[in-house]
């Protein structure tokens, strides 16, 4: 499990992503998540720009990240 500590209030799935080498790119990562790859939470999530605050757990082909404060 990888851990991401925010550095202001949140910080967006589409840059979670890439922060933790999930993905390459911005692109790569607007393509998982539009087809329905990626969970927040347990629950498909499809918007790139979705604010991940402390406490929100993401994942990604079998791997998971969570949000700290």
């Amino acid at each position: 499990m990888e851990e991401i500590k925010l550095r202001g209030e949140y910080i967006k799935l589409g840059q979670a992503l890439k922060a933790v080498n999930f993905v390459d790119s911005g692109v790569f990562a607007k393509m998982v998540i539009q087809d329905g790859l990626v969970t927040v939470n347990g629950r498909v999530e499809t918007q790139r720009g979705k604010k991940l605050v402390d406490g929100d757990v993401v994942s990604f082909e079998g791997k998971t990240i969570i949000i700290i404060k």
